[in-house]
């Protein structure tokens, strides 16, 4: 039985966990940073990094306890090696290198957005290759067809701003704390969702990309004029993203070729007006819809693993080099065309 360990710490969450090739989590444990960086409304890269470094060592001879192995029981080692924040990556991939050396294991160096692609998969043993996937987080806001293991193509990206960090931002705006995502769909849900005129970005446009910061200023200019009850503002606010997420994904799925399936996955994954609206759309073009449940659709360690299982089992497989660097950004589909105005974010 294939056994992988998962190594996750591409931002403010410190997680390792074991799954196996018959898509069971055997043990995992994820330590949240919230307490750390809800003072600062917002993840600040240095604590994030300190904190993983911190926490790591235990958390995995943790894991392996809880499982009842050891490092020898496993067939790799699978780490985040980006993207995301640069300390944090470092912190995870110089851990499993130095794991993958002392007990001779494959090392599987993981995009953290493959992790994402590949974890409704681990949750759904009928979801087959290909799919359409909706790709929405703090940090990435993207459409592609993934049509297997390593083969990505990406159809849309932000011009700007995410999905997460739009959610972010607005609870920061209307005093929620953080994470923020959660708390707005929270208030959301006692508000008007037409009581607040706000834009829907590119919604009407002939390309399939996002923009949502545009979204952020209009929530801004909404709660600065005192007009709008803080729920109605949350409400619209939900309403407007979802609006702008149906109408690329209209778009994209036109021009995306034959699949039966479509797919959401990453943290806004777990928001329920987004997977209710997109289970819709799915029904409008006889699709069926999956996403990972919500324990697997924040940043977690148990979807870094399965992307190692799925890696490791493909023909002709071979570990990384302990020398694989880490890198702050490294697109799923490195041939997509740059989006005009999107700068080093798409």
């Amino acid at each position: 039985m294939t056994l992988v360990l998962g190594i996750e710490s591409s931002c403010d969450e410190t997680a390792a966990a074991l799954v196996d090739g018959n898509r069971r989590i055997v043990a995992q444990r994820i330590a949240s940073q919230d307490e750390e960086h809800a003072p600062f409304g917002g993840v600040v890269p240095e604590i994030a990094a300190r904190a993983h470094a911190e926490r790591l060592a235990p958390m995995i001879a943790g894991v392996l306890e809880d499982a009842g192995v050891t490092l020898d029981d496993c067939d790799a080692i699978a780490a985040t090696a980006g993207p995301g924040l640069i300390g944090g990556v470092m912190v995870g991939l110089v851990s499993a290198k130095a794991l993958a050396m002392a007990s001779d294991t494959p090392l599987i160096a993981i995009n953290h957005l493959e992790g994402h692609a590949l974890s409704p998969r681990l949750a759904d043993a009928e979801l087959a290759f290909p799919y359409a996937l909706l790709l929405v987080s703090g940090g990435h806001c993207q459409i592609l067809r993934v049509d297997g293991v390593g083969r990505y193509r990406r159809l849309a990206t932000t011009i700007d701003d995410a999905l997460g960090e739009a959610f972010d931002k607005t609870a920061k705006i209307l005093g929620l704390g953080f994470p923020g995502g959660p708390a707005v769909e929270r208030l959301a849900a006692t508000g008007d969702a037409k009581a607040v005129p706000l834009p829907r970005p590119m919604v009407g446009s002939g390309e399939p990309h996002f923009s949502f910061a545009g979204l952020k200023s209009a929530v801004m200019r909404a709660h600065e004029s005192g007009k709008y009850a803080p729920e109605d503002i949350a409400a619209s606010f939900q309403q407007a993203a979802v609006d702008c997420v149906i109408d690329r994904l209209r778009i994209a799925l036109a021009a995306m070729g034959p699949v039966e399936t479509l797919v959401v996955a990453g943290g806004v994954a777990a928001n329920a007006t987004v997977r209710y609206a997109l289970e819709t759309l799915a029904g409008e073009h006889s699709m069926r819809f999956t996403a990972p449940p919500p324990r697997l659709c924040t940043d977690n360690a148990a979807m870094i693993a399965w992307a190692g299982v799925e890696r490791l089992q493909m023909d002709g497989f071979a570990p990384d080099p302990l020398d694989i660097s880490a890198r702050p950004r490294w697109p799923l589909d490195p041939e997509a065309e740059p989006v005009r105005g999107a700068g080093v974010k798409a």
